[in-house]
């Protein structure tokens, strides 16, 4: 066969056996749950794109996470493992007994409980645990700073050299961020912009890809939590807001309209500055929570149905999916940041009679 057809259907072949893999394993685990249980596919659901003080592996095995509370008495660090990672549902998740006061597992959070069990409300807890979502943005942050430190040094070693290895596959995305998005939306003054555009493309397109590699510990849906879009959103809003020249705040506060229209349109261009960000925010978590939802979703097709004659549809289906859910990656990525850059050309713009 000409190696030219061969090698694109083998990699095609390849991508097809990675996704289908897990999904036939997460199938035979559901399948010996059943037998216990009803399959309740919320719960499989929001168990995935919610965060946890544990990072589930495969089957009953999971990583715990260190827990760190700090209270009215003091600071408390502890692995969640004594927290139970893996109880059984109907029955009270086991009570730790730390130095101040006991503690229980109840979904997600940490509660201050009593010898009875009952909660402690007159205890103040506050969390900073290492959840999973802490765990994968750290991982998203490492692998960031290993691929630009190696870039940096390859560009120090070879200048005036062809780019080589890492730095020639990721120098035409360099590039692309700077010429068609930071330049034209911006202008000339892109260049100071430019750290904070790439680190935002690459750190959102990182995370995205991490979501989607089958058998990474946890499974991570860091993208698709609201907390962290919101952060993005507010670190945007800040760089907009002090990067904006006069001519921006006089369109804002002093339009060229009639003044009896500026109680109108003050408060209206006030709106805009708080929802151009909340756009970004809303677009990246509810696209990627959304992929994720159809393709769990899909899967409990399988188990809802009872009979193994849905996987044959519901398998090419959660491929075909994860093929979109690929592309989502790199297309979220790009309008986050092309957005952004417009969002500031907006704000240093010169006016021009």
């Amino acid at each position: 066969m000409n190696s030219k057809i061969f090698k694109p259907l083998l990699i095609s072949a390849l991508f097809l056996l990675f996704c289908v893999k897990p999904t036939l394993s997460f199938s035979q685990e559901k399948a010996a749950e059943s037998t216990e249980k009803p399959f309740d596919p919320k719960e499989v659901v929001f168990e995935h794109i919610g965060d946890s003080h544990s990072m589930h592996v495969f089957g009953n095995i999971a990583i715990p996470l260190p827990v760190i509370l700090y209270t009215d008495k003091g600071l408390e660090i502890f692995s969640s493992e004594k927290l139970g990672l893996h109880h059984e549902e109907g029955h009270e998740a086991p009570v730790h007994k730390g130095e101040y006061y006991n503690y229980k597992l109840e979904g997600n959070k940490i509660l201050a409980v009593d010898e009875a069990g009952e909660v402690n409300k007159d205890a103040k807890v506050y969390d900073f645990s290492i959840t999973r979502n802490v765990a994968s943005m750290w991982m998203g942050m490492i692998i960031l700073l290993i691929v630009f430190f190696s870039i940096s040094s390859s560009y120090k070693k070879r200048a005036g050299k062809a780019p080589k290895g890492l730095q020639s596959w990721l120098e035409p995305v360099i590039l692309f961020v700077r010429d068609d998005v930071a330049i034209p939306n911006i202008g000339v003054k892109y260049a100071r912009y430019m750290p904070l555009l790439l680190t935002i493309f690459f750190f959102i397109l990182i995370n995205n890809l991490l979501g989607l590699v089958p058998f990474f510990p946890g499974g991570f849906n860091l993208t698709g939590n609201i907390a962290v879009t919101l952060v993005l959103s507010v670190i945007v809003l800040i760089v907009i807001n002090f990067s904006g020249n006069k001519y921006y705040w006089k369109h804002i506060f002093t339009p060229d309209i009639p003044v009896w229209l500026y109680p109108i349109m003050v408060p209206v261009e006030i709106i805009g500055i708080i929802s151009k960000p909340f756009a970004l925010m809303i677009r990246l978590f509810a696209n990627i929570t959304a992929g994720h939802i159809i393709v769990l979703s899909l899967i409990s097709l399988i188990f809802i149905f009872k009979t193994a004659w849905m996987a044959t549809v519901s398998v090419p289906f959660v491929v075909f999916m994860d093929c979109i859910e690929l592309l989502v990656a790199f297309l979220q990525a790009f309008i986050f940041t092309m957005l952004t850059s417009l969002f500031i050309g907006m704000a240093v713009e010169e006016h021009h009679h």
